[in-house]
């Protein structure tokens, strides 16, 4: 297994409210990412993701060493998840600073061939099979929901002025509900999770090509983090790849 993760604050914002975290069990095949863009004021935004990564990787990391096996990964998942919100929910309610701060949450469980992937928000996960990248997620946003409904264009949603509006998040409200998807992750397949800082900055064309013309997934993560810093790097960009193909750790 190959793993590789990396995050910048981009060329605009002041500070990261970007995380990833990464955990691997290579005698047990297994391995969780989780990506999360903090909102709601730099400081707030940085609380909101540190916490909602820090609780989902604990409730999750027994899955990992092989435990609670009777619960499913889509289970382990969304008892995770709502861990996490309650902690964030629970902080934005008790400290006025922190009011109305929230976090976009990403993550994959991986068992095997298997990948249980979990999101909210608009951080994204992306499979590459070596030609095409495929987005495996669906963003909750407002202009998402439009794209959805045929009101704009794929390309006017790239550049409306509200791309970044999300209508979904971690800790904004009592509860939250994440999407599942289950996906075969082959040998030498990538998978990939971002913020919005390298999918709002460049084309999934793009993303695929640089991934395709790495030769590691440490350089595969730098590139694309050029990327993004060329196309603009107006927000934090947070990248985190793994693939089940043989290669050392990055």
């Amino acid at each position: 297994m190959e793993w590789f993760g990396l995050t910048d604050k981009g060329r605009v914002r002041p500070t990261n409210q970007d995380i990833y975290q990464i955990e691997v069990r290579e005698p047990n095949e297994s391995a969780l990412l989780v990506v999360c863009d903090g909102m709601g004021g730099a400081n707030a935004g940085n609380v909101a993701s540190r916490f909602a990564a820090q609780v989902f990787v604990e409730e999750v990391r027994p899955q990992l060493d092989g435990a609670l096996e009777e619960k499913t990964r889509q289970e382990a998942l969304t008892a995770a998840l709502d861990a996490a919100n309650g902690t964030v929910f629970a902080l934005a309610g008790r400290q006025p600073e922190f009011r109305g701060m929230g976090t976009t949450l990403v993550a994959a469980l991986v068992k095997g061939e298997q990948a249980t992937i979990l999101n909210v928000g608009d951080s994204r996960a992306y499979l590459f099979d070596g030609e095409r990248l495929r987005q495996i997620t669906e963003d909750h946003s407002y202009v998402e929901e439009m794209r959805r409904q045929g009101r704009i264009t794929e390309a006017d949603a790239r550049t409306h002025p509200q791309k970044n509006l999300i209508t979904r998040a971690v800790g904004v409200e009592p509860d939250v509900e994440g999407d599942l998807f289950e996906v075969r992750l082959k040998e030498d397949e990538v998978l990939l999770l971002c913020s919005d800082g390298l999918s709002g900055m460049a084309e999934d064309a793009q993303i695929a090509q640089t991934i395709r013309s790495a030769k590691t997934l440490a350089l595969a993560g730098d590139a694309l983090l050029t990327l993004a810093l060329e196309g603009g790097g107006r927000d934090n960009i947070t990248v985190a790849l793994f693939t089940r193909g043989a290669g050392e750790e990055a």
